[in-house]
């Protein structure tokens, strides 16, 4: 599978994780990888913003195909396939765009600038 492919394949498996969370077969710490996975792909904020150059556009290329492959690795194989099957029809409209997403990333960066914050007084 050339690179093109798997970037396709990635971008299908996003509904397919959505919809692992509804099975009950899904083991609860493919769960809770699955919300950070979806939560990360459907934020409108990332964790290093894309107007950094180079670097905002790595954490694209690097942390979400890296949570899509782990998160599918924890699912059972028939699980997966299944999803992957249903989700074809899911989101052929586009994305959500669900502003609350945002919200664990803003706590992060909130956090990284208290800290930050701190350190200097």
């Amino acid at each position: 599978m050339n690179l093109i492919e798997r970037a396709k394949q990635l971008k299908k498996d996003i509904p397919a994780i959505f919809l692992t969370l509804k099975k009950k077969e899904t083991p609860w710490y493919a769960k809770v990888l699955a919300i950070l996975t979806i939560g990360y792909a459907l934020s409108p904020i990332d964790f290093i913003p894309d107007f950094i150059p180079v670097l905002g556009y790595l954490d694209d290329v690097i942390i979400l195909p890296l949570l899509i492959t782990v998160t599918i690795k924890l699912v059972p194989k028939e699980i997966i396939e299944q999803c992957r099957t249903e989700s074809e029809q899911l989101w052929k409209v586009g994305k959500p765009k669900k502003w609350y997403f945002a919200i664990p990333i803003v706590l992060v960066w909130l956090i990284i600038f208290a800290l930050i914050i701190k350190a200097f007084i």
